[in-house]
């Protein structure tokens, strides 16, 4: 049980977007896939080479009834080389303590309805700076992954939200690790500004196969396990 009591009053009006840059390191998280079969290797290496980091922006928008979280939108001066990026937006009702998640995975996309529930989250005695915002260590475990998550949160921005699929402590996650640097998402930049109800807002019409937090969890362990008997890696059709 996490105590809130004791941090801070906020003045300011709870609301803004946080951008994130996103790292996956390949090389450590196929290290990690021991049942990949020769084929697979040889796939990985064809694609990756030596470079096997690869980086992209995110965004949190924010206020305190809702979050919404997805790829930035690339500003016209940007160069670099851009991803056909899959379906991947994530909706959070802190109000009504709903998710909506929005992702494409195992050649469709599917609308993940449910109630918003928390990790089991385990605070430890551990602090660092993270985009100017002092933050303290926090650790849990996905066990439909098999991954372990470090989150680092800010006591000042006291809304109970972050990136991915993550929130559930008393304060914004500015980072996160899977499974020790495997995947790293950081806060670059903290803006508190207003935000529009129409930026936080469902759209409209969504096509995609409306499934439950159970029937996530069921669609993933089976295709990892499915995977695994194939010996090949279960992260080219889902979201690591």
């Amino acid at each position: 049980m996490i105590c809130i009591a004791s941090l801070p009053s906020m003045a300011q009006q709870l609301e803004g977007e946080v951008t994130y840059e996103r790292v996956f390191h390949w090389a450590k998280i196929y290290s990690r896939l021991t049942y990949l079969s020769n084929e697979e290797k040889d796939r990985i290496k064809q694609t990756w080479g030596n470079d096997d980091e690869y980086k992209e922006k995110m965004v949190l928008l924010f206020n305190e009834k809702q979050t919404f979280y997805t790829y930035k939108k690339k500003e016209e001066n940007e160069g670099g080389y851009s991803w056909n990026r899959e379906e991947y937006k994530i909706y959070r009702n802190l109000e009504k303590e709903t998710k909506t998640d929005i992702m494409e995975m195992l050649g469709k996309v599917h609308i993940v309805e449910d109630s918003l529930k928390a990790p089991n989250w385990k605070v430890m005695n551990k602090i660092k700076e993270v985009a100017g915002h002092m933050c303290m260590m926090a650790v849990t475990e996905d066990t439909i992954k098999g991954q372990k998550i470090t989150a680092w949160f800010a006591n000042d921005i006291a809304l109970s939200a972050g990136p991915e699929l993550y929130s559930g402590l008393p304060g914004m996650i500015l980072e996160l690790e899977v499974n020790d640097g495997e995947i790293t998402v950081t806060a670059q930049e903290v803006k508190m500004r207003p935000v529009a109800a129409a930026e936080l807002e469902l759209p409209k019409k969504v096509k995609g196969k409306k499934i439950d937090n159970k029937q996530y969890a069921t669609l993933v362990t089976a295709h990892i396990r499915d995977s695994i008997k194939a010996h090949r890696n279960p992260f080219w059709a889902l979201p690591y």
